[in-house]
């Protein structure tokens, strides 16, 4: 058998706002009923799942042509393996792509916009049509691809969580995270309501959206404009780069290590101080975590291993 048709094409799907309705209430007359009582446009729904359903369709039309490939929900991730020469394929957001990659070690992964008019796809270079091309030459090995550095956080009993975008530590509900945190020889208790760890690709989005806060207000408090360009890192940088939320200074707490990088040779470790509730989650998704209250303490690092998304 040719080599190239025997490698397996695994296509990672989400399910829509509207079939997650469809779940919900069952019928599509009860959440139209209840989207439109919030006075949500009903109709955006209803475009939206039919224009991915067609992308899906003509995904799925160009996998047959290929021969072996098998489609899994983003649900399964956690527990699908995934054979060493698998190409991976991704039809949904962007964050989606940052979902999947995290369970991969050196698959190429293949990202899909599937409605061009909706999302940017900062992380998605192709659309659907696309496929039949781009898939051929990553299956010979003829596509470049970008690496992409992911964040790992390990705990003293080995437990560990990757993230392709961030890492948070801190709090499951709206209550304070206590905690002690060192970098190199710098070391401090502090009150806040966590911690963010990102990564190149983390560096364009939630830290973006602090450092720019941040910067408001600072310049509200001084009255006059900062006139600080923010540039994020780049994707396959090897170092991650942290931010502490609203610390609060006290008697008990500091507030001085709030901001910077870590790398290999400057390593960053988070000691808890929370007796519940805290938890080490990633790329925005809780229900991937891991328990991190008093007693545990958490080294965080670039990963061992590196996406690599195919362009």
């Amino acid at each position: 058998m040719d080599a190239q048709a025997d490698r397996k094409v695994v296509l990672v799907t989400r399910r829509t706002r509207l079939e997650e309705l469809l779940l919900r209430f069952h019928t599509l007359a009860q959440a139209k009923f209840y989207i439109e009582h919030l006075g949500a446009d009903f109709g955006d729904y209803l475009k939206e799942n039919e224009n991915y359903v067609r992308a899906r369709r003509e995904t799925v039309e160009i996998l047959e042509a290929h021969g072996r490939y098998q489609i899994i929900d983003r649900a399964f991730l956690p527990n699908f393996l995934f054979a060493p020469d698998d190409v991976v394929a991704t039809l949904g957001q962007d964050g989606l792509v940052a979902n999947t990659i995290k369970y991969l070690d050196g698959q190429p992964l293949i990202g899909l916009n599937p409605d061009t008019y909706r999302y940017d796809g900062v992380l998605l270079p192709f659309e659907p049509r696309d496929l039949g091309l781009v898939l051929q030459d990553t299956l010979r090995d003829q596509r470049q691809f970008k690496l992409v550095t992911m964040a790992k956080a390990t705990l003293a009993d080995n437990q560990s969580l990757y993230a392709v975008n961030d890492l948070f530590i801190g709090p499951r509900s709206h209550t304070s995270a206590r905690y002690e945190i060192q970098l190199g020889l710098h070391k401090e208790v502090q009150s806040s309501s966590g911690i963010i760890i990102s990564t190149g690709v983390g560096s364009t989005g939630w830290m973006k959206s602090v450092v720019t806060g941040s910067l408001g207000v600072v310049s509200g408090l001084l009255h006059r404009d900062t006139k600080f360009e923010y540039s994020p890192m780049p994707w396959d940088a090897k170092k991650l780069r942290f931010a502490v939320r609203e610390p609060f200074p006290s008697k008990a707490s500091e507030a001085k290590l709030i901001f910077g990088d870590t790398d290999i040779r400057t390593p960053l470790t988070i000691s808890s101080m929370m007796p519940e509730h805290g938890v080490i989650f990633s790329d925005g998704i809780e229900a991937d975590f891991l328990e991190f209250n008093s007693g545990a303490k958490a080294l965080i690092s670039v990963a061992e291993r590196e996406g690599r998304l195919v362009i």
